[in-house]
């Protein structure tokens, strides 16, 4: 019969890492992959890059400006 291993939990006052940390890295390479996958659809719908890439800039800033609660 098979054995488990106990699995020791870090109390959240000992973790090596803030959860920004943990998650930020996922986050970077989602974003990355988003604006790679927007970029190509608005490339291959006959944007020019510059036309793709500052419209993305704007959806961009007002989506900041949105979770800040502010308006463009």
């Amino acid at each position: 019969m098979p054995t488990v291993a106990a699995t020791l939990i870090t109390p959240p006052d000992q973790h090596v890492v803030t959860a920004r940390e943990a998650i930020e890295p996922l986050y970077e390479k989602l974003e990355l992959q988003t604006e790679s996958l927007v970029l190509s659809a608005a490339l291959e719908a006959g944007w020019s890059s510059d036309e793709a890439t500052e419209a993305l800039a704007t959806l961009r800033l007002q989506d900041a400006l949105s979770t800040l609660g502010r308006t463009a």
